[in-house]
């Protein structure tokens, strides 16, 4: 067999191993399956919520992203297997932002158009400090970005995203 064939057939193996181990970082989990420590801990934040999906995520250490509705509000809880909140993304409207996040977007991002606001809180407090804005916006230039802020304005974060498609924009 021709070496270059070789090559290429091993190339393409360790590409579909990666994929695989990428993907394995982040498996949906059937709300039945997640840790009663889990559970309880995101019924006990938000009772009468209505829980949407979950996802169990392996980086450095394992969590669960939990996904619930609200009172309408779309919210993702990122707890410990024992049920410590970590994070807490509360989606909202573009208009509920503070002034000096919306004014920072607007002074870097003219004509920006925003797709998805949420608040985000870090720890387990029962205090609901937002410690940054996470919005996911797409400027005129049609690129799309995904842009935190801190709530006194400050940007603190942008991650380009790609081109935003034209025909859905």
């Amino acid at each position: 067999m021709c070496p270059f064939v070789t090559w290429r057939k091993g190339a393409l193996l360790a590409c579909l191993l990666l994929v695989g181990i990428l993907k394995a970082d982040e498996e949906k989990v059937p709300l039945d399956k997640l840790p009663k420590a889990v559970l309880d801990a995101v019924k006990a934040r938000y009772p009468g919520a209505e829980l949407t999906g979950a996802e169990k995520e392996e980086g450095g250490k394992m969590v669960y992203e939990v996904a619930l509705k609200a009172k309408g509000q779309k919210i993702e809880v990122t707890l410990t297997p024992e049920g410590k909140i970590v994070e807490i993304e509360r989606q909202i409207a573009a208009k509920d932002m503070p002034k000096a996040v919306t004014d920072a977007l607007q002074a870097k991002y003219p004509k920006a158009t925003y797709k998805v606001v949420e608040e985000v809180i870090k720890g387990n407090g029962k205090e609901e400090k937002v410690d940054y804005y996470e919005v996911l916006l797409v400027t005129a230039g049609k690129d799309k970005l995904e842009v935190s802020v801190a709530p006194e304005g400050k940007i603190l974060k942008e991650e380009k995203k790609g081109k935003a498609d034209k025909d859905k924009d």
